[in-house]
């Protein structure tokens, strides 16, 4: 199966289906001399595991990774890196039932078009268990651009249904089961998650990722833009289905005198661009937002064909999460710090002799 590896210099590529015996990935290109330990991984597994809270999918996995190759004395060789989490939770009973019947909104039919096979046991290789690896992946660029570089990534769920959430308190965001950062709307969320659990439905969210003290310079001018990286490394996580960069679609609605971020000598204005000019990154704050739409696998009855092309009705029943943004925002950090530390490696590698013209000014406000 193509399209398994992520990466031009710092390369992931995972491996493993939803019910197969474990989840595995391959990190190739991580510098050496990283210290670099289970434990460094395991946070954000833990950020992201199942069954942290009664508002997502009840699976049990405790997600214990495994490093297998690419340490040595407690430090990166340069060599490449093995990371494994085994599953211990399947329940492929769950999908025997509806094996033989296209769930709306899900891979199966396009699977089936494309391979003339499918997993349908969670979706397989389509399945939002796959993310997981990417996490761990994430974990190890996420150390090194924050002991190499000072960069630090941080997300929250921006929006959930109805709710807008404000990022009035960054440093909450791990202390609850949404991811949010606007503490006063926690009762609201938890009662609103409550009634559509019970009405058998889902919803769709928002989550919002801010890159902080990103180097100016990341990005290449043309097809390998910054933000155009950012953008195919966030799309390809299941169930998003929109990107957006500062403003984002704002813009369309904004004259030039006002989108434009002016610069003084103390700095940007502002930041409406999202951190970078012209595909590279400008020093500021990189600010990306993702939309992910609603779980597709839900309780409400809903017509599809079966495998012979019949008409059919379809419930999905097992555990799944009522919403997938619940989950999302370790998944979406991981990605950006994959695409950031690729590009600061191809950033090294070319301009490592060049000498910054520094005009003076602040590289943010």
């Amino acid at each position: 199966m193509a399209g398994d590896t992520f990466g031009r210099l710092f390369t992931v590529t995972t491996f493993g289906e939803s019910h197969g015996p474990a989840m595995g990935c391959v990190v190739d290109g991580c510098p050496p001399g990283l210290g670099l330990a289970e434990s460094d991984i395991q946070h954000d597994l833990d950020r992201r595991r199942p069954g942290r809270s009664r508002h997502v999918t009840q699976r049990k996995e405790p997600d214990r990774v495994k490093i297998l190759s690419g340490i040595f004395e407690g430090v990166t060789t340069g060599t490449a890196i093995g990371l494994l989490v085994e599953n211990v939770d399947q329940r492929s009973r769950d999908y025997s039932k509806i094996k033989d019947k296209f769930r709306p909104g899900h891979a199966d039919y396009t699977y089936q078009r494309k391979y003339g096979i499918r997993d349908y046991r969670g979706g397989g290789r389509a399945s939002a268990r796959e993310t997981v690896m990417r996490v761990a992946a994430g974990a190890i660029a996420r150390k090194y651009l924050a002991e190499r570089a000072g960069v630090s990534i941080s997300g929250y769920l921006a929006e959930l249904g109805p709710f807008e959430l404000a990022a009035v308190n960054l440093g909450a965001v791990d202390d609850n089961a949404f991811f949010c950062a606007d503490p006063g709307q926690l009762d609201a969320l938890e009662d609103f998650m409550v009634k559509l659990r019970r009405a058998g439905d889902s919803i769709g969210a928002r989550i919002n990722v801010i890159a902080s003290n990103v180097p100016p310079g990341l990005g290449e001018p043309v097809f390998d833009k910054i933000e155009a990286d950012l953008a195919h490394a966030l799309m390809s996580i299941n169930a998003v289905k929109g990107v957006e960069f500062g403003d984002g679609f704002k813009c369309v609605r904004q004259r030039g005198s006002e989108h434009r971020d002016e610069l003084t000598p103390d700095g940007f204005e502002k930041n409406s661009a999202g951190g970078t000019l012209g595909g590279i990154s400008s020093g500021q704050d990189i600010l990306v937002s993702i939309a992910l739409k609603p779980t597709s696998s839900i309780q409400v009855p809903g017509r599809t064909v079966d495998t012979e092309g019949k008409a059919a009705e379809i419930v999905t029943t097992g555990r799944h999460d009522p919403c997938v943004g619940l989950r999302a925002t370790p998944i979406a950090e991981a990605m950006v710090a994959l695409t950031l530390m690729d590009h600061y490696l191809r950033h090294r590698a070319q301009n490592a002799d060049v000498l910054e013209a520094e005009p003076g000014m602040a590289s943010s406000v």
